[in-house]
């Protein structure tokens, strides 16, 4: 494998992860335990863009270390801790996760993930009782008017009080009271088409129309610029004068100005559909690469082969060759309920482990009768990746005919090989299984850099 042709792999995580036992390798392979977020503090952002500062509840197991111990401990054996951490506080080879904080408040202007200090988060975390579960927004009291977490942007400094955006793109209420309108990104127009908006604006904006994001020139020329304290205009001055936009002042002059006269600092433009660095300046439908439908190949073939990042990825050469006779089902794969992810840290639960204890292939009544599979059969799920996974059956009418679903959570078993014998002694999940990224497709999204996992072919045989 790709991993046994590494000079050295280094596996950090609180469960060995697969990736400690798929290879062969004997040496140059390291596992160093982190803790849980039990076992540390500091913040943690949401999926909502909100931030919530955790404590420590228990003391590190075993000799696990935190992250940002394990980070600081690397920057000074490789001789630049003194920079990394110049103005972090560290004691006994441990950051202080308050000055990372504000040191990441400081570096993160560009999306508003700045206004958030470990004070204002750990007052929402002590008042959590005054924050309206369905708005997130506080009533009453000393936080009155701010948003659980202060969801990003929080602009500016701590020090100007942003209140958190809830929802992106609500033009309903000021900036300075969490709205917003979308972001002036890609300049102010293309082929002629103006890009900014037009008639559109938050509550509140002196500018009643479109703008592009603001500068130091933009202020001037608005008249604005008086509204700057003199260490603002200093700070702004020693960048780049007129040049300098709200993304480089780290005085965070330039956005308390525009969001003092209703403007959001990243300007003011149109929403786009059409994205025209995309291969698909407007999404559409492309066959996967491995299909069973090659009527529609035609009609919505995929991409050319192509280098990405200097490397060959390969799409047409892949689809132009039917597969579909020797891999006539379509295979899915999803989650389930008890686990989470590759499952490393949900499959060593003993509650959870013993709800779903073995790796599983959905398939249709139809598709088992005709294999002569029944219900907990052990079977072979084979793809034209070369690959083959084994399995116990599910039959089941929850997937279609010709249809077959994998779960993605399992992992220690590779290609009916079982590799607990691997694991470092007793830190072995309870529950091993087949991974379904062993049995799925070579697709490559070149937009997202992601893997194709949800589409490929396969063909379902009894041990």
């Amino acid at each position: 494998t790709a991993m046994e042709k590494l000079d050295l792999m280094v596996v950090i995580d609180p469960y060995p992860t697969v990736s400690a036992v798929l290879s062969d390798r004997t040496d140059g392979v390291y596992l160093l335990p982190a803790t849980t977020q039990f076992e540390t503090y500091g913040s943690v952002t949401a999926s909502n863009r909100s931030i919530q500062w955790r404590e420590k509840v228990i003391e590190p197991s075993f000799d696990s270390l935190p992250d940002h111990t394990i980070i600081y401990k690397f920057a000074k054996k490789l001789g630049f801790a003194d920079r990394m951490f110049r103005k972090i506080k560290v004691t006994n080879d441990e950051p202080l996760i308050e000055d990372v904080t504000r040191e990441f408040n400081s570096g993160m202007w560009t999306i508003g993930y700045t206004g958030q200090s470990p004070e204002r988060l750990k007052a929402h975390m002590a008042n959590q009782h005054v924050f309206d579960r369905t708005s997130l927004q506080a009533v009453g009291g000393e936080l009155d008017g701010e948003y659980y977490g202060l969801p990003w942007p929080c602009w500016g400094t701590a020090e100007m009080g942003h209140p958190g955006t809830p929802l992106l793109y609500d033009t309903s209420k000021p900036v300075a009271e969490g709205g917003l309108c979308f972001r002036a990104r890609f300049g102010v127009e293309h082929e002629g088409n103006n890009l900014l908006a037009e008639g559109s604006y938050p509550v509140g904006s002196e500018i009643k129309d479109g703008y592009p994001e603001f500068t130091m020139g933009m202020l001037k020329k608005l008249g604005w610029d008086g509204d700057l304290t003199a260490d603002e205009r200093s700070a702004i001055e020693k960048v780049a004068g007129d040049k300098t936009n709200w993304k480089v002042d780290l005085s965070g002059g330039i956005q308390r100005v525009a969001i003092k006269h209703g403007c959001a600092p990243f300007g003011n433009a149109k929403a786009r559909v059409k994205v025209w660095t995309f291969p698909d300046p407007i999404p559409l439908h492309r066959e996967p690469l491995y299909t069973s439908r090659r009527d529609l190949v035609a009609d919505y073939p995929t991409y050319s082969d192509r280098k990405l990042y200097r490397l060959p990825t390969l799409y047409k050469s892949i689809q132009d060759k039917d597969y579909s006779v020797e891999y006539p089902m379509i295979l899915t794969s999803g989650r389930l309920v008890e686990y989470e992810g590759g499952g490393d840290e949900t499959r060593s639960n003993p509650w959870l482990a013993e709800l779903q204890q073995d790796m599983f292939v959905e398939m249709n009544p139809f598709d088992a009768n005709g294999k002569n599979i029944r219900n907990g059969d052990m079977v072979w799920v084979k793809t034209p990746e070369g690959a083959q996974i084994k399995v116990m059956a599910m039959v089941t009418e929850r997937v279609a005919k010709g249809v077959a679903f994998l779960p993605f959570h399992f992992g220690g078993h590779l290609e009916g090989v079982d590799q607990r014998s691997k694991y470092p002694e007793g830190s072995d999940p309870y529950v091993l299984g087949e991974a379904a990224n062993t049995a799925m497709t070579y697709g490559y999204d070149s937009v997202t850099l992601m893997q194709e996992t949800k589409c490929s072919l396969c063909t379902i045989e009894r041990v």
